[in-house]
Parts: structure tokens; sequence; C-alpha cells
């Protein structure tokens, strides 16, 4: 069956299809590229075949929303609660979220915040998930025994750095990335960690 009949004979592809399709129109081009027709198009499938799996584009810009929740928001918040022996350990858990393309999107986080300058609801949403991450941070430094005060500033510090380094678009070789880690974890935490904290650390990369 060659392109033209699929598309005739109706093969929808999959919802995921779709999203994977609109993800990298997002993050390539913004979110004025995620319309219907060049998603078919790139997908060589019929523009009806899109109505199988999202009632309209809003629905398919919420599922993007909500695919960028997941990518972002989820893996950093869990990532502040996962198990550690000593505070510089938790750090480099979360640390080692950001390093991540599978834990933390910096792609899609650096699209949805341009994407936030076009559309109030999404700059809401945007807001409220900067809230959540920050309460997060600070929780985890209060549990290892930061007053409040000097939680909120040190949590404020690690996110406004780390969401720096993805408005800039900063691009650094990985080593040179974990090179800086012992000191980045020794300003956020007061102390630095210990060389078999980074060697199990430098193992996951």
């Amino acid at each position: 069956m060659d392109e033209t009949e699929k598309n005739e004979t109706g093969w929808r592809g999959s919802r995921e299809g779709w999203l994977d399709a609109a993800y990298g129109a997002l993050i390539r081009e913004g979110v004025d590229a995620v319309k219907i027709m060049p998603l078919a198009e790139s997908l060589k499938l019929s523009r009806t075949s899109f109505y199988w799996f999202f009632k309209d584009r809003a629905a398919l810009l919420s599922a993007l929303a909500d695919m960028w929740e997941a990518r972002t928001t989820a893996p950093l918040t869990a990532a502040t609660r996962e198990f550690a022996e000593t505070e510089t350990e938790a750090m480099l858990n979360l640390l080692a979220c950001f390093l991540q393309a599978d834990t933390f999107d910096a792609k899609l986080e650096f699209a949805m915040r341009g994407w936030a300058l076009k559309d109030a609801a999404i700059l809401a949403r945007i807001t409220e998930a900067d809230a959540h991450r920050l309460a997060a941070l600070t929780g985890m430094l209060i549990r290892w025994g930061h007053d409040p005060r000097d939680a909120d500033v040190r949590a404020r510090t690690i996110y406004l750095v780390q969401i720096g380094y993805i408005s800039m678009q900063s691009e650094e070789p990985l080593e040179t990335r974990l090179d800086r880690i012992p000191h980045y974890v020794e300003i956020y935490t007061g102390r630095p960690p210990e060389p078999r904290e980074m060697a199990r650390f430098r193992a996951r990369f």
C-alpha cells in the first residue's frame, strides 16, 4: 500500500504518533507550528485521522502541556524525595535529574516558556509549576535541617541556576558540568560531597 492509498483508506496512525509529531514541532519552531494539517503532512496521514485521537487543536495543545509536566515537574519533585544517606547525596540526586533528558526535558521546558509569552493560560500553568517545584526543593532542604528562610533562599538559588541554564540554552560538555557539580553542591548545601558520593554520581553518566 503506498502513502496515498494509506491516506485514502483511513489509516490513522496513533495518538502517540500525533503527540510526538506535535512535540517535535513545538521544540523546533514553537507553538505556532503545532497545526493539524502540517502535522498530518509530516506523518503522511489524512487530516481527518487526527480527530480519531483529539477533539481539536486545543486538545492536542493540552496534551502537550500534560506531557511537559510529566517530563519535568513530576521527576523533579520525585528527585527531592529520593532516598539519600546525607544531604549532599540528596543534592546529587536532584542535580542528576536536571542533567538527564529522560528525567528533565530541557528542550520542552524552553519551548513551554516561549509558548507562555503568547498564552496567559500556559503562563499561569508554568507559574504554578515553578511554585510547586520550589516548594519541593524547599521542603527537601528543611528536612535536612535548614530553617525555612535559609531553605527558601537556597531552593531559589538551585532552581534559578537550572532554569537559567535552560533559558540561555547553555551548551556545556558533560565533563565540564560534572567537574562543577561538587562546587554547586557545596554552595547549595554548605558542605562538599564525599569522594564516594561523587564516584556514585559520576557512575550514573
